[in-house]
């Protein structure tokens, strides 16, 4: 089941006694967990028979407690676990159910409590007993990360929804900005739409208007300058990001020169460099195979992997390791050792 499914079910109050929504993408696990936090139960409801527990500061017998009780005035309580990933779950031993009484429950549990466990950035291992016990009696949602490839279609569905259009080109600018972190999208993305008519097309100019992303200086523009060996411009866009520190930090500029060039060297390594195939291995739209090609046409094999190890030496030393250059200084000194 997805996300919309769950919502939906959970809508038509089809509940299951336990939810385990778990996974390394958060966005999926928050959307769920907000509605069962903030709509499952009428405010007159939630004052008794509502419960929001976090992993680290609770352990299993405090989730049975509240699990256990009956609903007052209502005919469901909520139990929800938040950074369950954090709680200690008990033993697995089938031989010593008394050493995990959450084991116990899970086998059996009250049909008018809904326990749901948001276990974020990873999964609990389906060889548990307890795993087991939740697939048998519940629902067990895993929140997959989204590729790189598949991000732009998840934003124009996510503006389709919203009734809005977006262009390709857009929804491609926005994709190789943001990356898939699937939370931070949607947030700039409702700000974008609080900006636009609706029914409106979102073209590159709403982008560049209401996301920071300056049209001439941006961390596109600067791969395009480095791949053309354009030390010149390289070197203006640089100075642009000093000067605009919050719209351009320099993890962010990192990161995406990172995912660059780690294409560009996944591209040296493709044997089949037919568009659709370099598409597929790269896990980026077609519309940017023309820009891993010329990169890899600037540097070769060896000076990538050189690049790449640059990144990673000025990742640290932006964060205070072996040196007190400032940010600004280290992007020259990156930008220098790039192109010589």
């Amino acid at each position: 089941m997805t996300a919309s499914d769950i919502i939906k079910d959970l809508t038509n109050k089809k509940y299951k006694p336990i939810y385990l929504l778990h996974g390394e993408e958060p966005y999926y696990i928050d959307l769920v967990s907000n509605f069962v936090e903030h709509k499952l139960l009428s405010d007159a409801e939630k004052g008794f028979n509502q419960t929001v527990l976090y992993g680290k500061d609770t352990d299993i017998m405090t989730v049975l407690g509240a699990s256990k009780r009956y609903p007052m005035m209502a005919d469901y309580q909520v139990v929800l676990v938040k950074e369950a990933q954090d709680m200690k779950w008990g033993s697995d031993d089938a031989d010593k159910k008394s050493i995990n009484p959450l084991l116990s429950y899970l086998e059996n549990p009250l049909k008018s409590t809904i326990l749901v466990f948001c276990y974020k950035y990873g999964k609990l291992d389906k060889r548990k007993k307890t795993y087991k016990a939740i697939e048998k009696n519940g629902l067990i949602f895993d929140s997959a990360t989204l590729y790189d490839n598949k991000v732009p279609g998840w934003i124009e569905g996510f503006i389709g929804e919203k009734g809005y259009r977006i262009n390709q080109q857009a929804s491609l600018m926005l994709a190789e900005y943001l990356g898939n972190d699937l939370s931070k999208i949607a947030n700039e993305l409702e700000k974008l739409l609080l900006n636009v008519t609706q029914g409106q097309e979102i073209t590159l100019k709403h982008i560049h208007d209401n996301i920071g992303i300056s049209k001439e200086y941006n961390v596109f523009e600067l791969q395009t300058a480095l791949t053309k060996k354009d030390a010149f411009k390289a070197n203006q866009i640089i100075n642009y990001f000093e000067a605009n520190p919050k719209a351009n930090p320099i993890v962010l500029v990192l990161g995406n020169l990172n995912n660059f060039f780690s294409k560009v060297l996944t591209y040296h390594y493709v044997k089949d460099k037919s568009p659709q195939n370099l598409a597929r291995e790269l896990g980026v739209n077609p519309f940017f195979i023309k820009d891993y090609e010329q990169a890899a046409r600037s540097f070769n094999y060896g000076k990538t992997m050189q690049i790449i190890s640059y990144l990673r030496e000025y990742d640290l030393k932006s964060k205070g390791v072996d040196s007190t250059t400032d940010h600004g200084g280290l992007m020259r000194e990156l930008v220098f050792k790039i192109l010589h």
